[in-house]
């Protein structure tokens, strides 16, 4: 019989032992439960008062909002997530852009400083306005002349008109242009 009886107490040792750990993991839940509802309530004061304070600055604004409007505000972000997401990533993509291309465009800008002032030296802007002006004059002086009343120029004329100072100097200028062109596009070329 002594075994009987110490198979039965052993049994009741093994039943207590389990039921401390009920009873421990009872306590631990119900503490877990006396946590949660002390947080709770800190939120929901919190809540409150954030709530309070939100409405009560709105109010000082002069702001009145339409829960309808806000209800469809933010059920039109939580359809549109996908896009805002893919417009952040673009905006990403922009940026790393802009710091990979933004030295190199640095670089394009001093050169093309670099070139205009190499330009500059060489008397190629002033050539533009040189060109300009003449050009200019060509304009007004085609406007001045009437091809109706213009008369045929015999031989002799034209060799009278050759040696007046407006043909000899137009002369002059364009055979120094056409000499100083040639010399240009052969310094170029070399």
């Amino acid at each position: 019989m002594e075994v009987k009886t110490d198979n039965i107490q052993e049994q009741i040792n093994q039943m207590n032992q389990k039921l401390d750990l009920v009873l421990q993991y009872v306590t631990e839940q119900r503490l877990k439960s006396e946590v949660i509802e002390d947080l709770v309530s800190d939120l929901s004061i919190i809540g409150k008062d954030a709530f309070t304070s939100a409405i009560d600055e709105l109010d000082k604004q002069g702001i009145e909002l339409n829960i309808d409007d806000i209800k469809e505000l933010a059920f039109k972000l939580i359809r549109n997530v996908n896009n805002i997401s893919q417009l952040i990533d673009l905006f990403e993509s922009l940026n790393d852009l802009a710091k990979d291309v933004g030295p190199m465009i640095k670089e394009v800008g001093i050169d093309f400083t670099n070139k205009l002032h190499e330009f500059e030296q060489k008397g190629y802007f002033e050539f533009i306005v040189q060109m300009a002006k003449l050009l200019d004059n060509a304009v007004v002086a085609y406007g001045k002349t009437n091809m109706e009343e213009e008369k045929e120029y015999s031989l002799w004329k034209i060799f009278r008109e050759l040696n007046s100072r407006e043909v000899k100097q137009s002369l002059g200028f364009m055979l120094t242009l056409m000499k100083n062109t040639v010399k240009e596009s052969k310094q170029i070329t070399q």
